[in-house]
């Protein structure tokens, strides 16, 4: 350990001068350091480094009840949606088109490139498309309230080909239809208006299962839970 040098200083005014006992040196550090029992390291900053992971959180939702305009038994409202076809021209579709006739399951997520969609809602129903269209499935579409150019890119992203249809809702035309709207304008992160997540199975049109969640929670909306269904 190395030395230490105390600093003496004499402060002549803090003894009586009709005293005749020579004032005597104060020290402001003591030769024999001493650690008092009170001693609290609560009393210390103390600085806490956050390691960084490369894996996105989850971003919170907050609704105060599950509703919709939809419900089972109900036939969807006509609206129209647009994507990006492999050719890599816009194209729109109707959602009589894509459920006259047809067995599919309509999959809406909060946001295209947002940490649950990407990380386990949308890939799921990719996982488990053979399964699903194996039980009789024709269609598995994700709808989501981005631009076109958006769900292009986060379908190249996530390298999805034609296992899931990603279908632009990017007017809010099909969601406000079916009373599904998730306003997060109050959030940081600047989602404006979006959808709330589901997972719906419609027969002919006509809504069969309809797994509803709360705000963006992630419960019951996914693969498995279609599949248990069917």
């Amino acid at each position: 350990m190395a030395a230490t040098t105390a600093t003496i200083f004499t402060l002549p005014k803090l003894y009586n001068k009709s005293s005749t006992t020579n004032p005597k040196p104060i020290s402001f550090l003591s030769s024999k350091p001493t650690l008092s029992s009170s001693f609290s390291i609560s009393s210390f900053p103390l600085k806490v480094q956050h390691l960084k992971s490369n894996v996105q959180q989850p971003i919170a939702y907050t609704s105060s009840r599950i509703s919709a305009t939809i419900s089972v038994g109900d036939k969807l409202p006509n609206s129209t949606l647009s994507y990006f076809d492999s050719s890599d021209e816009l194209k729109t579709l109707s959602v009589s088109d894509l459920t006259s006739g047809k067995k599919v399951v309509l999959v809406a997520v909060p946001g295209a490139f947002t940490p649950t969609c990407s990380q386990k809602h949308l890939p799921g129903f990719v996982d488990k498309s053979k399964e699903l269209k194996s039980k009789g499935v024709d269609t598995i579409a994700c709808i989501s309230v981005n631009d076109a150019f958006v769900m292009k890119a986060w379908k190249e992203n996530l390298n999805i080909s034609d296992e899931v249809l990603l279908l632009s809702d990017g007017n809010l035309e099909f969601t406000k239809a079916i009373g599904c709207e998730l306003d997060l304008s109050d959030k940081p992160v600047g989602l404006g208006v979006r959808s709330r997540r589901y997972a719906m199975l419609v027969d002919d049109g006509v809504v069969k299962v309809l797994n509803l969640e709360e705000g963006g929670a992630f419960n019951v909306s996914s693969a498995e839970d279609i599949l248990k269904a069917l």
